[in-house]
């Protein structure tokens, strides 16, 4: 007698954790399959386009997560499981070959970026598919050059539309890995002069994602020459302390009353300028000092300048 239908399909599903078993193991220890396994795979794959929702997702993950997760992304490849799964990856093998001129093989630096990654659900996903939007935006330019202009943005909207429904991705980190595919080159876009404006701005859209935000950022670094890649590390660092410091200046309480500065220009009668907010913070480090109280009156604050000589 056959079983209800939630029994075929937990039996079907039975059958697809024991096709990914060999892509666990890989990502997890390393070892790379049986040609039994391969075959069976091969023989096999269209299966995975029947699994219950989340299954892949859950396998996948447990695969990504583990200290090999390149070796998991090899296993798909070699059972041929990456076309039923994640055909958008797919595409990226051997990308770099077409079109008569080379750039760096999406494929390759795929998978060193999910090695670097730490190993968050998020944060591993993002890597595996951060660059996703290269495949249909690619661009021959003049002089041998190549484009992907838009392949963040892209590659979120490819994900939205296939892996995010065809693995069963949680809508949680659904969401965390659209934002981080699509901010991912942000963090490399930081320059030096950005103002306190620009990164509350950059802080504000990646929101509760900035930390792995920052960490695929990292990861995403695989320059094979030394002094780029420590800059570029180096400048990562940066930013996040600059994220950081502005952070602990913003939680901060202001000392000063409202309108500090308008007094000030009133009392010296001159325009705004760089003197008045030398003496706001003049102001400012003498009561995080504790020699001047905080939320006084202005004028407390203008006789305390002027018994220092400082107005």
């Amino acid at each position: 007698m056959e079983g209800s239908p939630q029994t075929q399909q937990a039996s079907a599903d039975d059958v697809l954790i024991s096709l990914l078993e060999p892509v666990v193991v890989a990502g997890r220890e390393g070892l790379t399959p049986t040609a039994e396994q391969v075959a069976r795979g091969r023989a096999q794959a269209a299966l995975m386009r029947t699994a219950s929702p989340g299954l892949l997702y859950d396998q996948l993950t447990r695969a990504l997560c583990g200290r090999h997760p390149h070796r998991a992304m090899e296993a798909l490849q070699d059972l041929d499981l990456l076309a039923p799964i994640l055909p958008e990856l797919e595409a990226t093998i051997s990308f770099s070959q077409e079109g008569g001129r080379r750039h760096k093989d999406v494929w390759e630096h795929t998978k060193m970026v999910v090695w670097q990654s730490v190993p968050r659900p998020t944060v591993r996903w993002a890597a595996l598919l951060h660059d996703i939007g290269k495949v249909p935006t690619r661009r021959f330019l003049d002089e041998g050059r190549v484009s992907f202009h838009g392949h963040a943005e892209v590659g979120e909207h490819m994900f939205l539309q296939g892996p995010l429904h065809r693995l069963g991705f949680p809508a949680e980190i659904g969401e965390r890995v659209a934002l981080l595919i699509r901010l991912h080159l942000r963090p490399g876009q930081w320059q030096s002069d950005w103002s306190d404006a620009a990164l509350r701005r950059f802080a504000r859209e990646a929101g509760a994602g900035l930390e792995d935000l920052l960490n695929l950022s990292r990861a995403d670094v695989t320059s094979k020459r030394p002094g780029r890649r420590k800059q570029c590390l180096a400048n990562i660092s940066e930013l996040a302390r600059k994220l950081r410091d502005l952070k602990a200046r913003d939680a901060m309480v202001e000392p000063l009353p409202a309108g500090m500065g308008h007094v000030l220009v009133q009392a010296l009668q001159q325009r705004p300028g760089p003197r008045i907010g030398a003496l706001k913070q003049t102001l400012r480090a003498l009561c995080e000092a504790g020699e001047l109280e905080s939320g006084r009156s202005p004028d407390y604050y203008l006789d305390a300048l002027r018994e220092r000589a400082l107005l």
